[in-house]
């Protein structure tokens, strides 16, 4: 016989069941709803246990051994103190002024500078060397280093000065540079060396860049706001300390929506031969080098062009048969290609005045120089500087009067550059070429992102 309470389980089983029949969706819900609130039980259920306060409480004490800092205080006392600072030579520096901005305190090593033959040939009266000093705590000097690169063999000189228990010493080493990648990119608003400084691009660079391009873009006159351009140039250090600028590697020149890309490539060099001539060329593989640069000057502004004038000094109208630059008295005058010199001297009006004989019956002329730099007869390549800006002969201010003549006939020398054919690289190293052009598109790119400069 079954027990009363198993009678009683079984008759709410079933009328469990046919409740669940009845009322499914509303049985649903209420267990839902038990099961969220149930973290409000469980909170009940917990709130039965023994409050914290009532427990026993029980201290456990132990002794902990501190270190001794005297020996650590005593060590760091007997280490000395150095201070170090960099800062660039002037001119007119003494030993004292150089000192000063260093903040070096030493009347001792001040004099050793101004007694010592090293320190008076190599130091003192340089601009631009990098110096990096060494001070004790008491501001004397323990060492002093200075850093250039007078050449461009690849070498450094590094002068060094050191405090000794005798006095002081120096001595001068020549160390090989190391050379380093750098990239940078800018925005024209006004001209390229503007924008190359903001950049801090050198202005070795921003020449470089100007020449690169010179075939295809006239610097003086074809510049245009929100021009951009970017470049991948060496930079040579020595001991870590950047000393000056090296190659430009590739560059790219966007002028007015035109792209104009550039790289440098050396055939590789076989074993036992000499190294081979470099040159630029178009990421397509055409050189940029033409047989004529766009412009005597790199950087100017013309002020007078090749047409009928008004005389500045002997008042009538007639041809101006040149281009007439604007320049400070001393800027450099270049060779607008190869050729030979054919005069040097000076000539009535043009005062002291360059002629060079080029191929094909060509010649050019440069007039009223401050300075003569070549000879008759002289072998004079694209580029080498021939001569100063001056303002010798007919001349009311200092500019260089520039022609181009072929045949004994005048030419605007402003359509020299633009009609040379260029020449590609070689089928035979065309694989090569284009293997460095990738790399160089990459750089590019990379040097694109960096828009440091935007002239305003």
């Amino acid at each position: 016989m079954k027990s009363a309470l198993a009678r009683t389980v079984e008759e709410l089983l079933s009328r469990t069941t046919a409740l669940l029949a009845r009322h499914p969706k509303r049985i649903t819900a209420t267990i839902a709803a038990l099961l969220l609130t149930g973290t409000g039980f469980t909170f009940a259920v917990a709130n039965l246990a023994p409050d914290a306060s009532q427990l026993p409480v029980r201290s456990v004490s132990e002794a902990l051994a501190t270190p001794d800092l005297g020996a650590q205080i005593s060590g760091l006392q007997t280490q000395a103190l150095n201070l170090y600072r960099s800062d660039l030579t002037r001119s007119t520096d003494t030993a004292e002024t150089l000192f000063k901005r260093m903040g070096v305190i030493d009347p001792q090593a001040a004099a050793f500078l101004r007694s010592n033959p090293l320190a008076q040939k190599n130091l003192l009266g340089h601009a631009g060397r990098t110096v990096t000093a060494q001070a004790g705590s008491d501001n004397t000097l323990q060492r002093l280093q200075a850093r250039w690169s007078p050449d461009e063999d690849g070498t450094f000189k590094r002068l060094t000065i050191t405090r000794e228990a005798a006095g002081f010493n120096a001595a001068l080493e020549s160390l090989p540079l190391a050379a380093t990648t750098r990239m940078a990119s800018g925005t024209i608003s006004s001209s390229l060396f503007a924008a190359t400084d903001a950049a801090r691009i050198p202005d070795s660079v921003a020449n470089q860049l100007a020449d690169i391009f010179s075939g295809d873009i006239d610097f003086h006159r074809a510049l245009r706001k929100d021009d951009r351009f970017s470049v991948v140039y060496e930079a040579l250090e020595g001991d870590g300390e950047p000393l000056r600028a090296g190659r430009v590697l590739s560059a790219e020149f966007v002028n007015a929506g035109k792209t104009y890309q550039a790289m440098w490539f050396q055939e590789p060099v076989a074993a036992g031969h000499a190294a081979a001539k470099g040159g630029y060329y178009t990421l397509a593989g055409e050189s940029l080098r033409r047989a004529f640069l766009a412009a005597p000057l790199a950087f100017s502004r013309i002020t007078s062009g090749f047409k009928m004038r008004f005389h500045p000094i002997l008042q009538v109208w007639r041809a101006h048969l040149g281009v007439d630059y604007a320049a400070p008295v001393g800027t450099a005058v270049r060779s607008v290609g190869d050729g030979v010199v054919e005069f040097a001297g000076v000539q009535s009006g043009y005062g002291n005045v360059v002629k060079v004989r080029h191929q094909n019956q060509i010649s050019t002329v440069y007039a009223h120089l401050s300075r003569i730099n070549v000879r008759v007869g002289q072998a004079v390549p694209q580029g080498q500087v021939i001569g100063l800006v001056g303002m010798t002969g007919w001349a009311t201010g200092p500019h260089l009067h520039f022609e181009y003549r072929v045949n004994g006939v005048y030419h605007d020398p402003q359509t020299v550059a633009r009609r040379n054919d260029t020449v590609p690289v070689t089928a035979a190293l065309k694989p090569v070429f284009d293997k460095a052009a990738a790399q160089a598109r990459l750089a590019l790119d990379a040097a694109s992102q960096l828009q440091f400069s935007s002239i305003e």
